[in-house]
């Protein structure tokens, strides 16, 4: 199914990450599904995440890019009242942001899974929360967490990672339980190894990529576009009684 089928028009999200790899992808998909589009990423000075806002625009809807370092409560809080100054609505968040340190659990140093964790989950919490909040006043609200199949299947020298997507999932379940009262849905989506530049030291080498791709049921990686059509139904009123919900997305590895 294309954005077409899922129609959000009128409709203002959120998405953070969004400068590039899946964040980018479903900026673009909510945009094309007839949304206006706020991206938020702590890196500006490539020019990418002002691209992806201009591309936002050339698919004809409003787009805002915000630098913002989703660690940093004030610079979440300002992101969010810049969204509301813009365009004053937000009906859809997607948590996009990510980052991983590879290192066993032993010896990686405290700094590393400080990075990890407040970036892959207490990011994802500070933004569920300023957000939440103008959703609550609303009284309607879909919000999206990008988890991971490493949040159910651990992975060796990706622990910090692991650990912070298998909280984001938890999170996603209990933001849905206290906001179900106001209308307001929280779901997540867990991929396995996307094609992406955060992914790519992963399955970079030929001989690597081959020997993942040979593990998965569907005999190939996603692609960035392969996450869009969760978050599209997701955002939609197409699953207006899905709340709490992690849909896997991987090809059928977990099968």
């Amino acid at each position: 199914m294309g954005a077409t089928s899922f129609p959000l028009q009128g409709k203002v999200a959120i998405v953070t990450g969004g400068r590039r790899g899946i964040g980018e992808a479903i900026a673009l998909a909510l945009a094309e599904a007839g949304a206006d589009i706020a991206i938020c990423d702590r890196v500006v000075d490539d020019g990418e995440l002002e691209a992806v806002a201009e591309e936002v625009q050339r698919l004809g809807r409003r787009s805002l890019a915000v630098r913002a370092d989703i660690t940093q409560k004030a610079d979440v809080d300002s992101m969010v009242q810049r969204v509301m100054d813009e365009f004053g609505v937000i009906d859809i968040l997607v948590n996009s942001a990510a980052m991983n340190i590879r290192a066993p659990l032993l010896e990686l140093g405290e700094d590393g899974w400080d990075r990890v964790i407040n970036t892959d989950l207490k990011g994802y919490y500070l933004c569920s929360q300023a957000v939440g909040k103008r959703m609550v006043e609303q009284k309607r609200g879909s919000i999206i967490n990008i988890a991971s199949t490493a949040a159910i299947k651990a992975a060796a020298e990706m622990g910090a990672y692991c650990i912070a997507k298998a909280g984001v999932v938890m999170l996603t379940r209990v933001l849905a339980l206290e906001l179900a009262q106001y209308n307001i849905r929280v779901n997540a989506i867990a991929p396995y190894m996307v094609k992406t530049k955060f992914s790519q030291p992963l399955w970079g080498d030929p001989e690597t990529l081959k020997q993942l791709e040979s593990e998965i049921p569907l005999g190939r990686l996603a692609e960035p576009g392969d996450i869009v059509g969760s978050a599209l139904f997701l955002a939609s009123d197409a699953s207006s009684y899905i709340t709490g919900h992690t849909i896997i997305v991987d090809g059928g590895l977990s099968a």
